[in-house]
């Protein structure tokens, strides 16, 4: 055996379409018991927690203790960019589920990945920071300017000098999965989605498992001032 990360064994336990479907349900970024992911793989409380304890020995889901409840959550937002990754690879290669749900649209149009914002609203945020000169990106590599700092402050009151974290960066490119292209991850990313909520611009779909993000009419106005798509 080639030494090196061992691929086959992640991949092993992501492949399985049970797991897969409580990994996904864990990209709400909140913390699920494990009945409430037997519910969204479709499989028995026993049977969940066997793949739960699978997920948790491999490194991808953690638990936390709360009385006499057990919580999972993802081990990082590494896990869920991974997670995102496949997506879109699923979807380029054509693997898509046949069964659409009516929050299909939706979804696409603004949801949560793990704790920033993607589809089509969160690929418009990038292309205009990157527009207005707020960031550079080269390639996977985003950075926030002296001028993009200083839209953080004065428009979202965000600080973008306390979001500096050991082990996430600032900026990060995350591929979406539905629009095909980057979205914005990383502790500014997670701060511009916890600002919008925050002043109410957007709610998250209060279902367990459930990804999306619902702007409000005034939110969308002002999400659109800022970060309009520059068309006319």
């Amino acid at each position: 055996m080639k030494a090196g990360p061992d691929i086959a064994m992640v991949a092993s336990l992501v492949g399985d379409p049970a797991r897969a479907n409580m990994l996904t349900a864990l990209m709400t970024g909140r913390a699920l018991t494990a009945t409430e992911l037997a519910h969204q793989a479709g499989i028995t409380p026993q049977t969940a927690s066997s793949h739960l304890s699978k997920l948790e020995a491999g490194g991808l889901i953690e638990q936390e203790k709360q009385g006499r409840h057990r919580y999972y959550r993802l081990s990082d937002s590494d896990v869920a960019g991974v997670l995102e990754g496949l997506a879109g690879l699923a979807a380029r290669a054509g693997h898509m589920r046949v069964r659409t749900g009516p929050k299909d649209p939706a979804l696409r149009r603004a949801r949560v990945c793990y704790d920033h914002l993607a589809g089509d609203l969160g690929v418009q945020m990038l292309d205009s920071m990157k527009r207005q000169k707020l960031v550079r990106q080269q390639q996977h590599d985003i950075k926030l300017t002296a001028e993009g700092a200083r839209f953080m402050a004065t428009a979202l009151q965000i600080d973008a000098d306390a979001l500096a974290h050991p082990r996430r960066p600032l900026c990060k490119a995350c591929l979406d999965w539905s629009e095909r292209r980057h979205h914005l991850a990383g502790t500014l990313g997670a701060a511009l989605m916890s600002r919008f909520t925050e002043l109410k611009w957007a709610a998250r779909d209060p279902t367990p498992g459930s990804r999306v993000v619902n702007f409000s009419r005034n939110g969308e106005k002002r999400f659109a001032a800022l970060f309009g798509n520059g068309e006319d």
